[in-house]
């Protein structure tokens, strides 16, 4: 859902207003029955039939869409005052009748009328919603991706299997009523008028609780639910006894109090855990918590979480920022870009002081004074992820597991923040994981000027990909990147502490300086008579003969020591990985590979004596083998899979005895 749309859950009303289905002596008018969208039937055919075991994110969700719902009136306030003018006060309650087994959330917020309920409440209009929905159904427990996905309205049909929802859109004479029992569609009607009469703005959700949810009519439970994931909720969450015949005063069941605005020596843990769960929706806990306030020429208080868990929307396309924006408490939008895409995976609250209340995503974008808290809040976490790298080294693995593919976008994207990001960043090696670019760099092996890297999509493959090979035999580390961002950053020729990035993959790579390790050196020199040489020019000729276009150039290799051939990039234009990844999207150069050949491998000697003794048809075999077979070791198929087959019995059939 958009975040418009997110909240067809705000909740309404005077508390003492009759609910859609109390008895009244008018018939209620008749109703227009609606399809749920195909993603929404999907995702409620899972609800109903829910085996997940966390069931009190329903009460979770839909007591957060209503505090969405109180912010938005009170947004809409400010250029309207007459909205509030009758109720100022907003707050949520929550009713529980055992003798229906009915549970009411209501709220006197913003409200919707009749086409909202229709869009709210039977579309989510939000993309990735069929992976999402995919991904629900393979998940154990769905309650954390409910929660990051805001689709909370539909986690009601967990535990309820009748739900109606009556709401008036603040400043509108007309009350609307939505009712479904989670199958094919919905119905949305007109209230009855004396629900209507009594109804003034907000919306009501009344839950006919299955038997299996009972439990949460019973008081304490509602009471439980509220203060482990709503006390910061800065509405008054207020539990009404008794149902529709309250038995006493009604009661606030939460802080609702504002934790960013609270001093850190207040809260302990568990009020940060309790906050970043109300806050982000999330049942985990934060890997990472940043609370503070800055004071100057601006004043504003921070409260970010780093999660300690992947996040569902983390690669969504529009990559964007997920921090509340407040203004001296008043919830103005999540859409203001208070932190760059590559660190849309920090989730919490800034409350600004200085900031207008009226401000417009036009003024959000251009306003000078957000350019400055974005800046000052993005300096601010990468010095906390520094200083986690350095206090507790496993946690910073942990968040970089999670989320250091979408940080190294900013290697792309913010070259002023490229050396903070390459101090955070860690990778794996043939050396091993989690190592930085600081122990590569210390652990050099003479002569080596540059650091050395392999980018593809599989690590298995890469650790097995014939390029490592003199490397491997100089004892030289290589970073072995399979994150797609990877092939971008790398294409803009960085240095880290003055040493260049050089891929195994493209133009020319020349190890001679850097001495060989001790095993390759004994190996070198047992085999130093085993290979005949052969006439590299000849060679060279033939196969370029053979392979015609499919590659610009071929060439003796000083790459590898074991195997017959690669496959290389020239040394202008996109690195294979890069090139891989354009042809994907239809952007590829059409940059045809080299093929480097190993002189000493008995298949390039076999290829030499059979083009120096006349054989063409032979030799032509051999040199498509070795192309092909570099195709295949870089992951790719060969260009006719039927005529590499047929080739490769031929030669096989070659070397059978007669």
């Amino acid at each position: 859902m958009t975040s418009d749309a997110v909240n067809p859950d705000a909740v309404t009303a005077d508390s003492d207003a009759p609910t859609a289905d109390t008895p009244t002596t008018a018939a209620p008018p008749p109703g227009e029955v609606h399809a749920f969208q195909a993603e929404v039937a999907e995702l409620l055919h899972l609800m109903v039939h829910s085996v997940y075991s966390e069931t009190d994110v329903f009460l979770r969700e839909l007591i957060s869409n209503a505090s969405d719902a109180c912010d938005r009136l009170r947004y809409e306030a400010i250029a309207n005052p007459a909205l509030l003018a009758d109720d100022p006060e907003l707050k949520i309650s929550i009713r529980a009748d055992k003798s229906d087994s009915m549970l009411t959330i209501s709220d006197n917020g913003v409200g919707m009328d009749r086409q909202e309920l229709i869009d709210n409440l039977g579309t989510i209009a939000r993309s990735g919603t069929r992976a999402f929905v995919q991904k629900l159904a393979q998940a154990k427990d769905g309650s954390g991706l409910i929660g990051q996905f805001g689709v909370g309205f539909y986690a009601a049909f967990m535990v309820a299997d009748r739900i109606a929802v009556t709401s008036r859109r603040a400043g509108s004479a007309e009350t609307w009523v939505w009712r479904s029992t989670g199958s094919a569609g919905f119905e949305v009607a007109p209230a009855d008028p004396e629900t209507a009469a009594t109804f003034s703005r907000g919306t009501e959700i009344v839950l006919h609780l299955k038997k299996d949810a009972k439990k949460y009519l019973d008081e304490y439970e509602i009471e439980r639910v509220v203060h482990a994931y709503s006390d910061h909720i800065q509405f008054p969450i207020m539990l009404i006894p008794g149902g529709k015949r309250p038995t006493g005063e009604p009661r606030q069941l939460n802080s609702a109090s504002a934790v960013w605005q609270r001093s850190k020596s207040e809260l302990k843990p568990e009020d940060y855990a309790q906050a970043y769960r109300s806050i982000c929706g999330a049942f985990d806990e934060p890997a990472v918590t940043l609370h503070y306030r800055a004071e100057g020429r601006q004043s504003y208080a921070v409260l970010l979480f780093v999660p300690s868990g992947s996040l569902f929307d983390l690669y969504d396309p529009a990559r964007k920022s997920h921090l509340k924006l407040y203004v001296r408490r008043v919830y103005i939008t999540d859409d203001a870009s208070l932190l760059p895409s590559w660190l849309r995976f920090v989730r919490g609250v800034v409350d600004s002081e200085d900031l207008p209340l009226n401000l417009s995503r036009e003024m959000l974008q251009n306003n000078p004074q957000v350019a400055a808290m974005r800046k000052a809040i993005t300096t601010k976490v990468l010095a906390e992820l520094e200083s986690v790298a350095t206090k507790d080294p496993d946690k910073l693995a942990t968040v970089w597991s999670e989320f250091g593919a979408v940080i190294k976008e900013g290697l792309y994207e913010e070259p002023d923040r490229r050396e903070q990001i390459l101090s955070l960043a860690r990778f794996t090696s043939t050396k091993g994981t989690g190592r930085t670019l600081a122990q590569y760099v210390e652990a050099l092996r003479e002569n080596q000027t540059e650091i050395y890297y392999l980018a593809g999509e599989d690590l298995d493959r890469l650790k097995a990909n014939p390029k490592l090979e003199a490397a491997k035999a100089r004892g030289i580390e290589v970073l072995l990147l399979t994150d797609p961002v990877d092939a971008l950053w790398t294409s803009l020729r960085l240095d880290f502490k003055g040493k260049g990035f050089k891929s195994l993959s493209q133009g020319e790579v020349d190890f001679s300086l850097v001495p060989l390790a001790e095993e390759a050196k004994a190996e070198a020199e047992a085999g130093q008579t085993d290979t005949p040489a052969v006439d590299e020019s000849a060679v060279i000729a033939a196969v370029k003969l053979a392979l015609g276009e499919r590659v610009s150039d071929v060439k003796a290799s000083q790459r590898l020591t074991d195997s017959a051939a690669c496959l290389v990039a020239g040394g202008t234009g996109p690195d294979r990985e890069l090139e891989r990844l354009l042809a994907k999207q239809s952007r590829a150069s059409g940059t045809k590979p080299i093929l480097e050949l190993n002189m000493k491998h008995a298949l390039v000697g076999a290829l030499s004596r059979e083009s120096a003794g006349g054989h063409a048809d032979e030799a032509a075999d051999l040199a498509m083998l070795l192309f092909e077979e570099a195709q295949i070791l870089d992951g790719e198929l060969p260009d006719d899979p039927a005529a590499f087959a047929r080739r490769l019995n031929r030669l096989v059939t070659r070397g059978l005895p007669g």
